[in-house]
């Protein structure tokens, strides 16, 4: 005869089973890229402001737009899963472990995106809203669906989704948009290839066995160290052009030459080592990757810093 499992034992397992199912579906949001929108919304809104934004107004911004990125990001997911489950890289999402079906991960992407649309025209505004929800159909329709497995430029053109929070935070406190957060914006989509593309260099065969036309895949280490120098000296002098166009004081000036001379630092030492005939782990792509991320964080944290001074 069976013995019958304590009733501690089971509500333990469910506990369990519970939470990692929670794991998934926050898994599906792909968090860390959210993080990095994130540190491009606030301080904006900080300039925006011309000092402390509305702390509700904020808080508001900042947790929509976290669901509109995590809509644009689970549905991602659902759309790249045969990718995902091929490439080491992304073998342990969700859904190429098995862990969401693809059903649940396509509703679940699109309620958030709902949720996240009308969160913000209710509490926010119905500008940035749409601007929103713009970046959730663009991300989803043309960069998933359309560029990615379909040219070398996808990461160029289907960057812009990742540059809307900008325009997002913005609009959440002016009802508008201007021409800082452009300048903002073209930053954000300059430095975006060449972060992609260090990333795709060290990931190379895993894009290469998926399919994925990315430029590291596609064509030779001097053209992707070459048009990423090239990437970074327009984001480091769309950065500058910030100064006279939102009329920031001469600190943001400075914290952004300062940045942006360390970035080409970086970016021309890996030049150097590739003239130095060092090829595929040993140009050490992901150095460039990991200070383009601070890079970014920083300079946008003197966005904000600035705009109390």
């Amino acid at each position: 005869m069976l013995t019958p499992k304590p009733p501690t034992a089971s509500l333990s397992a469910a506990r369990r089973s519970t939470l990692a199912t929670v794991r998934a579906y926050v898994a599906l949001t792909k968090p860390r890229i959210i993080e990095l929108l994130l540190i491009t919304t606030l301080p904006v809104m900080f300039l925006a402001a011309h000092g402390l934004p509305p702390l509700w107004t904020a808080v508001a911004t900042l947790v929509f737009g976290t669901l509109s990125a995590g809509s644009a990001n689970a549905l991602n997911c659902y759309i790249d899963r045969d990718i995902d489950a091929t490439m080491r890289r992304t073998r342990r999402r969700p859904l190429a472990m098995h862990e969401v079906t693809p059903r649940n991960a396509l509703i679940f992407g699109v309620v958030l995106g709902v949720l996240s649309t009308l969160g913000l025209g209710l509490t926010v505004n119905w500008v940035a809203a749409g601007l929103s929800l713009a970046a959730i159909l663009f991300y989803v329709f043309v960069y998933s669906m359309l560029l990615k497995r379909r040219t070398s430029q996808n990461v160029v053109w289907g960057g812009i989704a990742g540059c809307m929070p900008v325009l997002i935070g913005w609009a959440g406190i002016t009802g508008r948009i201007d021409w800082a957060p452009v300048v903002l914006f073209g930053v954000v989509f300059f430095w975006t290839p060449p972060h992609t593309w260090t990333l795709a260099m060290r990931y190379r065969e895993d894009y290469a066995a998926a399919k994925v036309p990315m430029l590291p895949v596609v064509a030779g280490e001097r053209r992707v160290v070459l048009e990423s120098v090239a990437y970074t000296w327009a984001t480091v002098l769309c950065s500058l052009l910030l100064w006279p166009v939102a009329g920031t004081t001469p600190f943001y000036a400075v914290v952004a030459a300062a940045l942006g001379a360390m970035c080409l630092w970086e970016v021309y030492r890996l030049l150097g080592r590739l003239n130095a005939g060092k090829t595929g782990v040993a140009l050490r792509p992901m150095r460039f990757f990991h200070w383009s991320n601070a890079y970014l964080a920083l300079l946008f944290l003197a966005v904000a810093v600035d705009s109390l001074l």
